[in-house]
């Protein structure tokens, strides 16, 4: 027994052996082969890597472009053949996870982009929508204030936020993009944009620009365009972090996002007075309100754009 367990142990050794030989071995060989090229040699292989990376950038896409203007639901191919199509133009909207009353999602804001910046990048024509940043500033951790105290909130410091919004519009300028346009639909998001804009606009001295337009962010504007235009006025407020211009556009994108089944179940149906119980009427009125945010902020793109 002794001799048969000593025959496994130097079996062992010895397998162990042979392979940190073996790997050694590989290891001096890879070594060699990258460590070893003469200035020549190592400048050939980035010629031709560099070759190689060209030919992948120029390949034609091989299937017909999704019609689409946001960014993450298009290949890089397409996004690609966007931007030589005249494409320059990249939107970055910013929302915000935050509370909204006992019936809106925490992610208001995000669900009203949705539709927003879609409408916004189709209507000017030469814009795509970069990925929505829906965390944004929101109050204080420690002691929580602001909507950190309300539970569901997630919240980022003002410098991580103008870091994001800074990193992303570094990104679309290097994929080629000419004009980066920040829109946000909360209040805690202006100052943030504002600032980054100005800090690209420094940096880039007119290699690309960056446009902050708070145009996107003047509901007051709206509730003026639906009483005046739409003949709908709002009555005595139900205390919410909620109105009928927000929910109702909210409920073109999606009526979950305002619990309108559960909300007509249980006799809620309506907001500050008005009902949003006929889902129908509800998002008819949103499309025409969202429609007047589309075409406030398009001109104010249009007039920051052709200013620059």
């Amino acid at each position: 027994m002794k001799q048969l367990r000593r025959a496994l142990v130097v079996a062992v050794i010895v397998a162990m052996a042979t392979g940190l030989a073996a790997f050694v071995e590989a290891q001096q060989r890879g070594g060699r082969g990258r460590g070893n090229l003469t200035p020549e040699q190592l400048a050939e292989r980035q010629r031709q890597q560099a070759e190689a990376l060209a030919a992948e950038l120029a390949a034609p896409r091989p299937i017909e472009a999704l019609d689409s203007v946001w960014i993450e639901e298009l290949t890089w191919m397409e996004v690609r053949d966007a931007i030589a199509g005249g494409k320059t133009t990249a939107i970055v909207p910013t929302g915000g996870v935050e509370p909204n009353g006992p019936y809106l999602a925490t992610g208001k804001h995000n669900y009203v982009l949705n539709g927003a910046c879609e409408g916004i990048a189709r209507q000017l024509g030469n814009a795509l929508c970069a990925p929505i940043v829906k965390l944004v500033p929101e109050g204080a951790y420690d002691p929580p204030s602001g909507h950190m105290r309300y539970p569901g909130t997630i919240s980022l410091r003002e410098e991580t936020f103008q870091a994001v919004l800074e990193d992303v519009g570094m990104s679309l300028k290097t994929a080629g993009f000419t004009n980066v346009v920040y829109i946000g639909d909360s209040g805690g998001n202006q100052r943030g944009m504002e600032t980054v804009a100005g800090l690209l606009n420094e940096r880039w001295a007119g290699e690309a620009n960056a446009h902050f337009v708070p145009e996107f962010y003047t509901y007051r504007a709206v509730f003026e365009y639906m009483e005046s235009e739409l003949g709908i006025a709002e009555g005595e407020s139900d205390g919410f972090h909620d109105d009928y211009v927000i929910t109702s556009i909210m409920t073109v994108d999606d009526p979950v996002s305002v619990r309108h089944e559960q909300r007509v179940a249980a006799g809620k149906a309506s907001i500050n007075g008005l009902s949003i119980e006929d889902i129908e009427h509800t998002i008819e009125v949103g499309k025409k309100l969202l429609q007047f945010r589309v075409d406030t902020t398009v001109e104010a793109i249009n007039a920051a754009i052709g200013g620059s």
